[in-house]
């Protein structure tokens, strides 16, 4: 084994109807530096991460065992230094990141040679659904299904827009958010859902943005229900829209919230709502086209 480096990307997952289904890769990273050790010790460098206790309660190693587990191997000793640009807790795909990096850990120091299909399966079973694994893992604006025997996908070309992240200081869990959603939803409204999901996807595939981003903001899966659990939810999206936005959505569970702007103009926006809310931290960023990376790929 000889030192390496793991990279994965923030994602943003829903983008309003692609509720479970639908998720984007940012570039803000999680990032492990790997090196062989005689016993197991981590490192970590940002505020963004949980408080370490152990290494045997370290959420990455524990992905990591639990995959070299399923392929009969065990996990040797590592130097692991982590470092985040990932806000826990804020709608940016925090817990696939680690996911993905701990499959990928376990691939790199047990020479599992894993699949990209395999990976996907795996980071699947353990969040529970692909719209986040599958962008950390492969970059891009990708939409996905579960089902029993697979998992099904196709990676978007993708948009030519600036992306605005607006987040609060204040965390929201995704259990939270979960829990005000209905059980079921009646055929007339599912079907007037699934509609907005359909032209969002298409108007995406064909680069119409403006449309793509009035579907963005007619979702009835999730958005009307969770609204009112994020702060300034109306706020963002009309001060956004005010200066060129094509839509804000509910990036995630929450409480961040995400603007596609045209490419070149998300600055003005990020200026524009952080005049509107100097509490937030609110940045411009960039789609990551990347996924999971290692080693010298890794570096820039």
């Amino acid at each position: 084994m000889t030192s390496f480096k793991i990279r994965v990307p923030a994602s943003s997952a829903n983008i309003g109807p692609g509720f479970d289904s639908m998720g984007m890769a940012l570039n803000l990273y999680l990032t492990l530096d790997v090196s062989p050790a005689d016993e197991w010790t981590i490192e970590q460098h940002s505020p963004h991460l949980p408080e370490l206790a152990s290494v045997d309660d370290h959420y990455i190693v524990q992905v990591a065992r639990d995959v070299a587990t399923r392929w009969g191997k065990a996990l040797p000793a590592c130097h692991i230094t982590v470092r985040s640009d990932i806000p826990l807790a804020r709608g940016l795909g925090s817990s696939a990141a680690a996911i993905v990096s701990g499959i990928e850990l376990a691939n790199q120091v047990c020479g599992l040679s894993l699949t990209r299909e395999q990976k996907l399966e795996l980071g699947t079973a353990i969040e529970g659904h692909p719209d986040n694994i599958a962008p950390a893992l492969m970059g891009g604006f990708i939409i996905a299904i579960g089902t029993d025997r697979t998992i099904d996908w196709v990676q978007l070309p993708s948009p030519e827009v600036d992306v605005v992240v607006s987040i609060p200081g204040d965390a929201l869990e995704t259990k939270t958010a979960r829990n005000v959603l209905p059980g079921a939803y009646p055929m007339e409204r599912a079907a007037s859902a699934s509609a907005v999901s359909n032209v969002l996807v298409a108007s995406l595939a064909s680069g119409d943005y403006e449309l793509a981003g009035r579907m963005m903001e007619r979702d009835l899966f999730h958005e009307p229900y969770r609204k009112d659990l994020i702060p300034h939810y109306d706020d963002i999206r009309t001060e956004a829209k005010k200066h060129g936005a094509y839509g804000s959505v509910i990036s995630g569970a929450g409480p961040t919230m995400m603007s596609l702007t045209p490419k070149g103009t998300g600055g003005v926006v990020v200026s524009h709502v952080e005049a509107l809310l100097p509490d937030y931290q609110v940045t411009l960023l960039q789609m990551d086209k990347s996924g999971v990376v290692t080693d010298e790929n890794a570096n820039g």
